[in-house]
């Protein structure tokens, strides 16, 4: 928790109860339905919490934005998106039902209001939204390839890795920012935001 209050230090009272809510409710749930995997749970701030607060340090979402989180697994990024936002509106899809329900519950527990997970696969996804957020969920040029529809604005997603050849077809369109820029701690290096604008 205390990497979330380092970066994020003008937290209302109720956004810092419920970012401190999380560990027990993951740590619960994750022994039921594995959304996080066991040997991580103990990064669960640094690794999925943070790592998803990256896209709030690149882009200050404007009040009744709406956002989809493509392929949401138990809530990352959206759920720690939508308790940062909350005067947004963010609509969670995973093609996992088990895991949408672990993201519904979480949401319910800290009455996150702004959030609702629905158990759908992108293909299905037909409403369109201002930003589409995805972390790692498959190459990007699948992820274009089905979610182009569904978006306004942008496409802004976690990426780790090489991605030379998964940016070629958007070398015009892309803007590509490490996260190391906005957080020290070594896990970060290598870590980047991929936005590909409408």
């Amino acid at each position: 928790m205390n990497s979330i209050l380092k970066y994020f230090p003008d937290l209302t009272e109720k956004q810092t109860k419920q970012f401190a809510a999380l560990d027990a409710l993951y740590r619960e749930w994750n022994s039921k339905i594995n959304v996080i995997s066991r040997k991580d749970i103990d990064n669960l701030y640094l690794h999925h919490v943070l790592h998803s607060l990256s896209i709030a340090k690149f882009l200050q979402f404007q009040d009744d934005s709406r956002i989809l989180d493509f392929g949401t697994g138990g809530g990352f990024p959206g759920i720690p998106l939508a308790i940062m936002f909350p005067e947004c509106h963010f609509k969670l899809i995973d093609g996992t039902a088990k895991k949408i329900r672990v993201a519904t519950e979480i949401a319910k527990e800290i009455r996150l209001e702004n959030v609702a997970a629905f158990h759908l696969r992108g293909e299905d996804e037909h409403e369109t939204f201002d930003y589409i957020v995805s972390r790692a969920v498959m190459p990007l040029p699948d992820l274009m390839r089905i979610a182009r529809k569904n978006m306004r604005k942008a496409l802004i997603c976690l990426k780790g890795g090489d991605l030379t050849e998964e940016l070629r077809p958007f070398k015009n369109t892309a803007t590509i920012v490490p996260i190391s820029q906005y957080f020290d701690e070594e896990w970060f290096v290598g870590k980047n935001i991929v936005c590909v604008a409408k």
